[in-house]
């Protein structure tokens, strides 16, 4: 999520994190348009009026970046809610519009066709070394074992790792990935969902990098 307000992106980062989402926030327009570059990220929730770059200005870059690749669907939040401003935000690249103010279960929906579409292409299903995610039924599997569900916390934490098979991370960017932006979090609440984890889908499913984090190996 793109969004320079604190309050917004704070308020927005908690209630999508609640809903089993991992979150990313940014400040100003050229950190997003290199995080989007970089990142693998289903959605990107762009607001229009960011220092920097503007929305429109990252939007340009990212959809001609990817050129016959479309990239990560983009919805736009902002407060520019006049016609004109709609068609230019969908000529730039962006796939839906979202005027604020707006309710957090518009978002939701809207998210939740973004979702649907994406299982319809079989792209629910994320795979790094032996474990398997299934986003859609918020499962996972490890080797040929039978799937095992996942709470709200285990699957956001899961997903963090699998999307970037062989990277380790910090147990702040873990804890931003899972908790968003709750101020109080247990000093060892990360240990305790991998733990949780492991107990479901084998010992070995993630790994501790020695005081740096932890990671899931790339496949074989």
């Amino acid at each position: 999520m793109a969004e320079d307000d604190p309050m917004i992106a704070s308020a927005l980062a908690q209630q999508l994190a609640d809903d089993a989402h991992v979150v990313e926030v940014v400040a100003d327009g050229r950190t997003a348009l290199d995080f989007a570059r970089l990142g693998s990220f289903d959605v990107i929730l762009l607001d229009l009026g960011l220092p920097e770059m503007d929305g429109i200005g990252v939007l340009r870059r990212l959809r001609a970046g990817n050129e016959g690749d479309q990239g990560p669907v983009v919805i736009v939040m902002t407060a520019r809610g006049a016609v004109s401003e709609k068609v230019m935000g969908l000529d730039a690249g962006a796939d839906d519009y979202l005027v604020k103010p707006f309710a957090y279960e518009e978002l939701h929906a809207r998210l939740r066709a973004v979702g649907r579409r994406g299982s319809s292409h079989g792209t629910a299903v994320l795979r790094a070394g032996a474990i398997a995610l299934d986003e859609a039924t918020a499962s996972a599997t490890s080797h040929d074992g039978a799937p095992v569900q996942l709470t709200r916390r285990e699957l956001a934490l899961l997903r963090a790792l699998i999307r970037l098979p062989g990277v380790v991370l910090s147990r702040d960017q873990l804890e931003s990935q899972v908790y968003g932006s709750e101020v109080e979090i247990e000093s060892n609440a990360i240990d305790f969902i991998i733990k949780r984890l492991r107990g479901k889908l084998g010992a070995d499913c993630v790994r501790n990098v020695r005081g740096l984090g932890w990671m899931i190996p790339r496949g074989r």
